[in-house]
């Protein structure tokens, strides 16, 4: 749930449309509302094999689109007290990793900054690492959670480990 009591949602798109498309979303989720999956991606692109024309109109776009085939698995906003001022009412995101790009994209954790419960457009790196230089993948995170202490744990699924992200005291 967000700050504002609404159902938020990661959505990864399809695979085997190309480097780009489309991109990965996060989602307000509206009762009763139809976000057009698997016909429709992002209100916008009919899927060229399963959707037909008119299979866009009336879908919601998504709050914030981001890198295609990054992978964001898992979401949690931060209701914290330990990170600053500026992360509360934020929404992390765990970006799992593409297996089908050219060049490899996600692997890291980011940052939506929300606003008056409004989720800004620019996408910010929080934690990297997992994605060596050399395109060497070093870990999968997978799920996060805000801890009673305002620590940010992030799971990972290849290394098998939850990492812990604190900011000041231990």
């Amino acid at each position: 749930m967000g700050p504002d009591g609404a159902l938020w949602a990661s959505n990864n798109g399809r695979d085997l449309l190309g480097d780009d498309l489309p991109p990965e979303t996060i989602t307000r989720v509206q009762e009763g509302a139809d976000y057009g999956w698997p016909f429709c991606h992002n209100g916008t692109i009919v899927d060229p094999e399963l959707g037909a024309a008119g299979d866009c109109d009336g879908v919601p776009r998504p709050a914030v689109e981001m890198q295609a085939h990054s992978a964001p698995l898992g979401i949690a906003f931060y209701d914290g007290e330990m990170f600053p001022e500026e992360y509360r009412g934020d929404l992390f995101i765990a970006f799992h990793g593409s297996w089908n790009r050219s060049e490899a994209a996600g692997y890291k954790v980011v940052r939506l900054p929300f606003t008056d419960g409004q989720a800004g457009t620019e996408v910010l790196d929080f934690a990297t690492g997992w994605l060596g230089e050399d395109g060497t993948v070093n870990g999968r995170p997978v799920g996060l959670a805000v801890g009673p202490e305002g620590a940010l744990y992030v799971s990972g699924n290849k290394e098998r480990v939850v990492y812990r992200i604190s900011y000041g005291a231990p």
